[in-house]
């Protein structure tokens, strides 16, 4: 029987404001057994870059990521927040090690080849090594992983946190029995996104389809459910949607075969 593995993926407002930070390291030290953080930092890399007069470029969303972008983003994610992150768990109690792609080559990407939009310095995750992350883990340490990797040639890449999420949980599920929560700013997938409330507690592949056909899931929520039933086809034993603060285990959607 394998042992449980609870992969955390947060996004940028939550690590980089006081309150949100604080809450989300109390309940993240509070999970049993072993536990990785992916976290996000956006909005600290564009307030950054705007203060050494760098003009942070998005396409749908994304980041376009130049060669000063990627000084900027390398030290905000690397270094600010991780560390933050890092330093907060050490002071709860959590022995944890912050980690780019690039150390001791954890995660190794390739350049996103230029189609419509040429996205810059952006990898698209092409190996993770779970073998050296499950070494860290099995001694009880949590690694806390940044959103960035390396191309293997000397080069950082930025790369999108909900994948390095999505990736690592894939690798490491031959070795452990692992949960994927991706937490956002809503309860759950709601079937009413007036409805903060209405939140669906299951969805099976089945139903995902029902859903979308019926219009119910739809926009940014679809990808973000294709990469959970992907994650769950490599897997991956359950994948959750739900708030920063309810981490813990409490509501939230399932994401089951």
């Amino acid at each position: 029987m394998k042992e449980k593995l609870t992969v955390i993926k947060v996004g940028g407002k939550i690590v980089e404001e006081e309150t949100t930070l604080s809450r989300l390291l109390a309940d993240f030290s509070a999970i049993e057994g072993y536990k990785l953080l992916v976290h996000g930092g956006g909005r600290s890399a564009t307030k950054l870059a705007a203060r050494l007069g760098i003009e942070s470029k998005m396409v749908n969303g994304r980041r376009i990521t130049d060669a000063e972008t990627l000084k900027v983003v390398t030290m905000v994610y690397g270094g600010l927040v991780n560390k933050n992150i890092v330093a907060g768990l050490q002071a709860r109690g959590v022995n944890a090690i912050g980690l780019t792609g690039a150390d001791m080559n954890v995660i190794r990407s390739v350049k996103r080849p230029v189609k419509e939009v040429d996205y810059g310095y952006v990898g698209d995750v092409e190996k993770v090594n779970a073998d050296f992350l499950a070494t860290l883990i099995r001694q009880g340490i949590v690694p806390v992983m940044a959103p960035l990797t390396h191309d293997g040639q000397g080069s950082m890449l930025n790369t999108n946190a909900d994948t390095i999420a999505g990736e690592t949980a894939k690798a490491l599920a031959p070795l452990f029995d692992v949960t994927l929560v991706y937490c956002f700013e809503k309860k759950g997938v709601l079937r009413d996104e007036n409805d903060d409330d209405s939140v669906i507690p299951v969805i099976t592949p089945e139903e995902f389809k029902e859903y979308v056909a019926r219009g119910i899931i739809q926009g940014g929520m679809i990808p973000k459910l294709e990469n959970s039933f992907s994650a769950i086809d490599a897997g991956v034993s359950q994948v959750v949607i739900t708030l920063a603060s309810a981490i813990k285990g409490e509501g939230g959607t399932i994401i089951k075969k």
